[in-house]
């Protein structure tokens, strides 16, 4: 199964770990980067990731994040389509980021994209019958689709 982990998803296991949110998000982000380990599931990188790590202003964070996203198994230039599909996701009220995201995992054909995003889960959730991919939080994916 393709897999494309957005940056927040990426960064849990590298938050505050006392909030019980981010420890039990975190467990389940090393679990599926555990199955990606062992080529159970294919991890997608894109371009997008790439800018938005390149903008994080805590650089250890975006290099250990970094150094996650090298068991990628396909990584995704930006494209004029992916472009022009996540304009058409914004008009759909996705954040521009967000939408970014949607239309690179799309594009790559991934199954999932895992994110931590409360706010892209209910849009997505909202218009889950425009995208071609599944959104969901990784506790949720962990627990429920890759049983």
């Amino acid at each position: 199964m393709r897999l494309y982990l957005d940056v927040c998803a990426l960064n849990r296991p590298f938050d505050d770990q006392s909030i019980d949110r981010n420890r039990l998000e975190s467990e389940a982000v090393l679990a599926i980067l555990g199955r990606v380990s062992r080529k159970v599931h294919r991890l997608v990188r894109s371009e997008v990731i790439d800018r938005e790590l390149a903008a994080c202003p805590d650089r250890e964070k975006a290099e250990l994040v970094e150094s996650v996203l090298r068991s990628a198994t396909l990584v995704l230039p930006l494209s004029q389509s992916m472009t022009l599909r996540g304009e058409a996701l914004v008009a759909r009220g996705f954040r521009l980021l967000d939408a970014m995201h949607i239309a690179c995992a799309e594009a790559a054909r991934c199954e999932y994209l895992i994110t931590t995003d409360d706010r892209l889960l209910r849009r997505a959730k909202a218009e889950a019958q425009a995208l071609r991919v599944g959104v969901v939080n990784p506790l949720v994916f962990v627990t429920e689709v890759d049983l």
